[in-house]
């Protein structure tokens, strides 16, 4: 199995950031909504957001989103690709195996992410604060010295319990689950069309859609929590936020702003597993040159 810089998933995911940044935006504006608040469309967030002060206001944040592909997605996809090549220099890993380094790797990418992951939820969701409780970072480095200066150092682990918990089950339900879906597509004839999917363009898409959809569902629960925490200045630990909100807006909430975290996952994860399909053939042509 060829071997690739650790980096290469957190630029894949950064260009995909890039293109999706609007859509993760308006996410989390949707799910740190309070129950009082009359609930918006993802469509009607993207217009008044826009409305507002133009394109440059449905890319807040995106200095944090950068710093958090580089950090988070760049060491869950690292770790794993890694991880991978070891497990397959005595063969084929059980699919298994691969489910488990998956989620090893997204609690390593949880942890390291989680700084940025907090100043990406800050910076997209300030807008909806009254003007008195607004952070105003500027940018994530701001941002960052601000957080510390603020909060100290044990700031930067706000909500650290839950964001490992949402990155194990992002890391699985979707990295895990993108190598399954397209190995089982390599191997196996699609019924009624008698069509066999080959390793290219296609069915890096086809795969990486799956994927999307599974990842969006099974981690939406521990999406809208995290969120939650982490737009919150007090102390309330992840059981009183889960606790709190049910009861205020019943068990629907766990899947709060599903539609639109659908339609950030879903786009991002095809970009993300596309260019980094891309970026390791383009590696592996340099390498070889």
């Amino acid at each position: 199995m060829p071997t690739y810089p650790f980096w290469l998933g957190g630029v894949a995911a950064s260009m995909a950031a890039c293109f999706t940044h609007p859509l993760d935006l308006t996410k989390v504006r949707m799910q740190t909504l309070g129950p009082s608040v009359p609930r918006p469309s993802m469509l009607g967030i993207i217009r008044t957001s826009f409305a507002e002060n133009g394109l440059r206001t449905i890319y807040t944040g995106l200095s944090a989103s950068l710093l958090r592909q580089m950090t988070y997605s760049l060491v869950r996809l690292g770790s794993y690709e890694e991880m991978k090549r070891r497990m397959s220099e005595n063969g084929r890993p059980s699919a298994g195996k691969l489910l488990l380094a998956a989620s090893a790797a997204g609690g390593l990418g949880g942890v390291a992410g989680n700084p940025a992951d907090i100043l990406l939820v800050r910076m997209t969701s300030d807008s909806l604060r009254p003007s008195e409780k607004r952070y105003g970072y500027r940018n994530a480095m701001s941002g960052l010295a601000s957080l510390v200066k603020s909060e100290g150092v044990s700031g930067l682990s706000r909500g650290l319990g839950t964001n490992v918990t949402r990155a194990i089950l992002m890391n699985t339900s979707q990295v895990g689950s993108y190598d399954f879906f397209k190995t089982t597509l390599l191997r196996h004839r699609i019924p009624l069309v008698d069509y066999q999917f080959h390793d290219g363009f296609l069915l890096h898409v086809v795969a990486s859609l799956a994927a999307g959809t599974c990842g969006t569902t099974v981690c939406s629960p521990a999406d809208v929590i995290k969120t939650r925490i982490m737009a919150s200045s007090g102390k309330a630990s992840p059981v009183h936020v889960l606790v709190k909100s049910i009861r205020e807006e019943g068990p629907m909430l766990m899947f709060k702003g599903w539609t639109p975290a659908f339609m950030r996952l879903g786009p991002n994860t095809v970009l993300m597993f596309v260019f980094f399909e891309q970026l390791k053939c383009a590696w592996s042509n340099f390498a070889d040159f």
